[in-house]
């Protein structure tokens, strides 16, 4: 492996700084939520959906992922990706600023470089207007850029498993965050820019590498999903996150927004304590009127998509088995159940105390599995898509 950086790694500096506790940043009940969830593998079935509809031009297919998360979104999409387009050189660009996350996601990469060699994989911790185009817009921090290149070596996943492994100082050193003063929101301590690619394929995709100091901002696919809290409002979401997103579309190019929707057992066990709880008031239709007076004169250059909700929403389940969901419900299953729930409608911790306490939840969740035997929930999407010049 071969590690080409503008900053050397320092391991004293690498220690994570304290941040202020918020419920969404909380990783206990986003794995369980996610190991208990197949909204994942949902999510993954419906970018396919518009994957069929992309048709990328040289010199690779430019897909953007705007919440990597633990990238198993990201790596089923790549899968898809090298079935539908088996030749094409591929760039994939992630935005993720959890260190955690980071590791995760790269975890699952030896396998897409090993079946799809023509692959270049950038991962940033830059914000939504910045993330695509792979700079910051203030000076002084495009000065101090973060920028890495990995080049594996080999030819097998084990051998570039290996090397990324390797990267755990370099990952430390880069992903390093602090709380916003205003918001206690993380932010990154350095801008970071990590990319991979395997060397014996560098020659092939020398003109899919980004290179440092050069703006790219040119996407043929963008998968935004869930990348905000449900209560900001949609004017907040247009301009932070759906308006960068969109003016980054390649001509032809397809952005697909995936958000919480409500209406499901989910909320039902919320509201059961919580009565008229609903963070889900900003949906697809309001975000898109947004969008279009955010982009002003630019709107006319995009089509935006709001379409039918037997096209629009589409349903995730929690997994259980028949045989947990009778009379008595095992408390593994209630607790997967509650935790899911209340992560989905971002339910804070100060919140939970008193229903925990005497036992509500437990009732509530209960009754709300036996009444639909299970648990599933609901998002919804639109599409926006940069017209052909």
């Amino acid at each position: 492996m071969q590690v080409a950086n503008n900053v050397a790694p320092n391991a004293d500096s690498a220690a994570a700084e304290s941040t202020p506790f918020r419920f969404y940043d909380n990783r206990q009940k986003y794995l369980a939520f996610v190991n208990t969830c197949n909204e994942k593998s949902a999510i993954a079935r419906r970018v396919a959906q518009e994957l069929v509809h992309v048709r990328p031009q040289p010199p690779a297919l430019r897909i953007f992922d705007a919440g990597m998360g633990d990238a198993t979104v990201l790596s089923r999409i790549m899968r898809n990706t090298h079935r539908m387009f088996p030749t094409v050189p591929l760039l994939a660009v992630a935005k993720e600023i959890s260190l955690e996350d980071v590791r995760l996601g790269l975890e699952k990469m030896p396998d897409r470089f090993y079946e799809h060699p023509a692959t270049v994989l950038v991962v940033t911790n830059l914000n939504y207007a910045e993330a695509p185009r792979l700079m910051p817009r203030d000076t002084q921090l495009a000065a101090a850029l973060n920028w890495q290149e990995v080049r594996l070596t080999g030819n097998s996943a084990h051998e570039y498993a290996e090397q990324i492994e390797e990267l755990g100082p370099t990952l430390a050193y880069g992903w390093q965050t602090k709380p916003s003063p205003r918001t206690g929101n993380p932010t990154y301590v350095r801008p970071s820019v990590l990319i991979l690619y395997r060397e014996d394929h560098k020659f092939l995709l020398d003109n899919v590498i980004p290179k440092p100091g050069r703006i790219y901002e040119s996407y043929d696919l963008i998968v935004a999903s869930q990348p905000w809290r449900a209560r900001m409002s949609a004017e907040f979401k247009a301009q932070k996150v759906l308006a960068p997103l969109t003016r980054s579309l390649a001509p032809g190019g397809r952005l697909l927004a995936i958000q919480s929707y409500g209406r499901d057992p989910a909320l039902e066990i919320i509201q059961k304590l919580w009565p008229g709880e609903n963070p889900f008031t900003v949906d697809r239709h309001a975000l898109l009127a947004a969008l279009k007076h955010e982009l002003g004169r630019d709107a006319r250059d995009f089509t935006l998509t709001a379409l039918p909700d037997d096209k629009a929403i589409f349903r995730y389940e929690m997994h259980t088995l028949p045989s947990e969901i009778s009379d008595r419900i095992g408390t593994s299953t209630l607790f997967a159940a509650w935790n899911a729930a209340i992560y989905v409608n971002q339910i804070e911790d100060e919140r939970l105390d008193s229903v925990v306490q005497n036992g509500a939840y437990l009732d509530a969740t209960q009754a709300v599995l036996q009444k639909y035997g299970g648990l599933w929930f609901n998002d919804e999407t639109f599409t926006v898509t940069r017209r052909k010049v």
